[in-house]
C-alpha cells in the first residue's frame, strides 16, 4: 500500500449502540470496544501507521451516569495494566493527552509509569486521549502561553502558529493525516479541534466494536484517493 497516513486519529464511537442491539448493558459495549482497540493496534502497525490517537474519555463524558463513568475508568485501569504486563512482549510506545488532574492518583501513577516504561520503544505510538477536549486543550495552551508572557519569557509579538502548537497536548506528535469517526455520526464532537485543520476526515456507520483491519484498510484506501493541497493549488 502506498501513501499511508503517518498519524491516524480515531473517535471510537458506537459502544453503547453495539450493546443495545444485543440487549446487553453499556458496560459490555465498552468492554467490546476495549478488545477492538487492542486487536486493531498491531494491524495499524502492519499497515504502516506510525501514530494512532484514540479518544477514550472526553471532558464531557463526566456528565454521564456515575456508574458508566466508573465502569469506563475501571476499563481504562485494566487496559493500561495489561499493557504494563505486556510491555516486554511488544515494541509499542504509549502516550496520553488530556487533563490528568481529575483522574484518581492510582490511575495517574499507572499512566506515568507506562509512558516512562515505553518511551524508547521503536514501534507504533498509541496515544490515548483521556479526559480530553479540543476546546480544553486550546484553553490550557492559551493559559500556559499567557503565563509565559507575564513572566517575561515570551514576547506576545512573537507568538505564531508554531509557538502556539508547542503548548498543545499534541506538541510531540506529527500532524494528523487521517481522522476517523465510527458509529454513524458526522460531527467532530470536540476531538482534536485545532489539530484536524488539514486532516482528511472519514466517517463510517460501523460501530467501534466491529471496526477491525478490514474497516481500517477501507479508510486508508479512501484516504489514498484524496488529493491534499493544504490550501494551495497544483
Amino acid at each position: 500500500m502506498e501513501k499511508i497516513p503517518v498519524h491516524v486519529a480515531i473517535m471510537m464511537d458506537g459502544n453503547g449502540l453495539w450493546a443495545k442491539k444485543r440487549l446487553l448493558p453499556r458496560e459490555a459495549g465498552h468492554n467490546a470496544g476495549g478488545r477492538a482497540l487492542k486487536a486493531l493496534v498491531p494491524k495499524a502497525w502492519e499497515a504502516g501507521i506510525k501514530y494512532l490517537t484514540v479518544f477514550a474519555l472526553s471532558t464531557e463524558n463526566w456528565t454521564r451516569s456515575e456508574e458508566e463513568v466508573r465502569n469506563l475508568l475501571e476499563l481504562l485501569r485494566s487496559y493500561i495494566q495489561e499493557y504494563i504486563d505486556d510491555t516486554e512482549k511488544n515494541d509499542m510506545k504509549m502516550t496520553v493527552i488530556g487533563d490528568m488532574s481529575r483522574l484518581d492518583t492510582d490511575l495517574r501513577d499507572k499512566i506515568n509509569y507506562l509512558t516512562e516504561l515505553t518511551k524508547n520503544k521503536p514501534g507504533l505510538c498509541l496515544n490515548i486521549a483521556l479526559n480530553y477536549g479540543g476546546r480544553d486543550d486550546i484553553v490550557r495552551a492559551a493559559r500556559k502561553l499567557a503565563e509565559e508572557c507575564i513572566a517575561g519569557n515570551i514576547n506576545p509579538d512573537g507568538i505564531d502558529e508554531k509557538l502556539f502548537t508547542s503548548f498543545l497536548d499534541t506538541k510531540d506528535l506529527p500532524e494528523i493525516d487521517l481522522w476517523i469517526r465510527t458509529g454513524g455520526d458526522c460531527r467532530v464532537s470536540n476531538f482534536l479541534l485545532y489539530q484536524l485543520a488539514y486532516a482528511e476526515m472519514y466517517f463510517t456507520d460501523t460501530l467501534w466494536p466491529d471496526f477491525g483491519a478490514k474497516e481500517l484498510h477501507a479508510a486508508i484506501t479512501e484516504y489514498q484517493k484524496r488529493h491534499r493541497s493544504f490550501g494551495g493549488r497544483k
